[in-house]
């Protein structure tokens, strides 16, 4: 408990699923969570909860495919705050097509969330954590951006982006006392996934050495240890988080 003690950490798309449990992690281990999303109801609840149970959050509308929308927010966490330690690029969207089906606009939108928005959040908190000397950067990437994935040329052409600008980054921003690493889930039982047929869930579970689908805790947990001390080594990895599906 507390290894995370009095950072300040922004989680993108923290309002549900692997976000919120993600804001709730960090809260528990001692960290004031800042949550940026588009979902301004759920984002308030989300921030009501984690106070409810003795943590420290705050919620801002953010729509992190706006450059001008997160300089913004990293200028008033700094304001709220007066740092920023950590920062969970964990905002993300699919809009799944084959190539055949995908239009253009559904491939620029998934790009803007889960590429440009990594972006966008990097560039805006990284020069605070620059004159500080020290951050955690993670970057959310996936499994699929290992192996690809059928009807997902846009996601899996953002996550894969994904793994090359965290090496980058790392080597960019790792002599400022910054690490940058990223996480690749597998599959995890979230809301996005309810809208995958039954007999293809059972096959990934059936594929997956542990028998299961991942929990949005499992994802969490590699969040708090890359932030951590514990961690402050690792730099330009991508740690798989699946189970072991890739295997």
């Amino acid at each position: 408990m507390g290894v995370l003690l009095d950072k300040v950490a922004i989680v993108t798309g923290g309002a549900s699923g692997i976000g919120f449990e993600t804001a709730k992690s960090f809260s528990k281990e001692g960290a004031k969570v800042v949550i940026w999303d588009v979902q301004e109801e759920k984002g308030k609840e989300a921030v009501a909860s984690i106070i409810a149970n003795g943590g420290q959050a705050a919620f801002y509308l953010v729509n992190t495919a706006s450059f001008e929308a997160t300089e913004a927010a990293a200028k008033a966490v700094m304001a709220d705050f007066g740092k920023i330690d950590i920062l969970i690029n964990n905002a993300g969207i699919t809009r799944d097509a084959t190539l055949a089906k995908l239009t253009p606009e559904d491939w620029q939108k998934v790009l803007d969330v889960n590429l440009t928005g990594v972006f966008n959040c990097s560039k805006s908190v990284s020069g605070y954590m620059v004159s500080a000397g020290s951050g955690r950067i993670i970057n959310t990437s996936s499994v699929v951006a290992l192996y690809g994935n059928y009807g997902q040329s846009n996601y899996v052409a953002a996550k894969s982006a994904l793994i090359g600008v965290t090496k980058v980054w790392a080597k960019e921003l790792g002599r400022k006392g910054i690490t940058v690493n990223a996480v690749a889930p597998g599959f995890i039982a979230t809301d996005m996934i309810k809208t995958v047929p039954e007999k293809v869930i059972n096959g990934i579970i059936e594929k997956t050495p542990l028998q299961r689908l991942g929990t949005p805790q499992d994802i969490a947990n590699a969040y708090v240890f890359l932030s951590s001390e514990a961690a402050s080594f690792i730099n330009g990895h991508c740690l798989s988080v699946d189970g072991g599906i890739t295997l």
